[in-house]
């Protein structure tokens, strides 16, 4: 079965259209009457970052203050393409959020990517897991495998979800290679999160992919308890 194409999530991008008009007639709007309007945008670059999040994810919050030190890093380093144009995320720093399942590294993840919107600065985005990244490049008839990789590489910023969780193979080593070598090259932020003890991230994805990931990244370390069944119980 294709996979269908998927490019990095864009603030006021056409492909989130119609989520905006989902969102303008929850608030009772008339999407006709807005357009024809000489008025400011009836919803703010937060309603279509959350118009392109995952449900689960809408409401997360970054608290930890290792990553609330790299959002004010991020912002930081995001520039104007022009005079008077709204700064963008270009370059800056990447962090690797490890920990057990259900520790709250995903929610921090698009937490972080939130704080980012509400600190005024603009954000190309793609979120995905290893193993949705691997099976979108992953060669096959009908699609561009290298176009989706560069594409992927080149995103402003990326997160990239339970990192080692795929099957390990060479394949797999040296794609990760490829696109960790290239965010490293251009300093692009990226936001990885994983299961896995550095020792055992060597043994799955070579000492290449570990060497840059030490070098591109600060490393978080999350508590080990599973938020999600803690928050069942209680």
């Amino acid at each position: 079965m294709r996979t269908r194409h998927r490019e990095p999530k864009l603030l006021g991008h056409e492909g989130t259209l119609e989520r905006m008009a989902r969102i303008l007639a929850a608030r009772n709007i008339d999407p006709a009457a807005a357009e024809l309007s000489d008025d400011p945008e009836p919803f703010s670059p937060l309603d279509v970052l959350l118009a392109g999040m995952p449900p689960r994810y809408q409401a997360a919050v970054a608290d930890h203050p290792t990553v609330l030190e790299w959002v004010r890093k991020v912002t930081d380093a995001a520039v104007a393409p022009s005079r008077g144009a709204r700064r963008q995320v270009t370059v800056g720093p990447s962090l690797l959020m490890a920990g057990v399942v259900g520790a709250g590294k995903t929610h921090q993840a698009y937490g972080a990517v939130r704080a980012l919107v509400n600190s005024g600065v603009g954000v190309r985005w793609r979120a995905t897991t290893a193993a949705d990244l691997y099976a979108d490049l992953r060669p096959r008839a009908g699609v561009d495998s290298e176009r989706e990789l560069a594409a992927v590489s080149r995103c402003p910023l990326l997160i990239i979800d339970d990192l080692g969780a795929a099957k390990a193979s060479e394949w797999v080593e040296e794609i990760t290679y490829r696109l960790i070598n290239r965010r490293y090259n251009y300093e692009l932020p990226t936001l990885i999160t994983t299961n896995l003890a550095i020792k055992d991230l060597r043994s799955y994805l070579g000492d290449r992919v570990v060497s840059r990931l030490a070098q591109m990244t600060t490393r978080v370390e999350f508590e080990a308890v599973d938020r999600r069944r803690h928050s069942a119980a209680a």
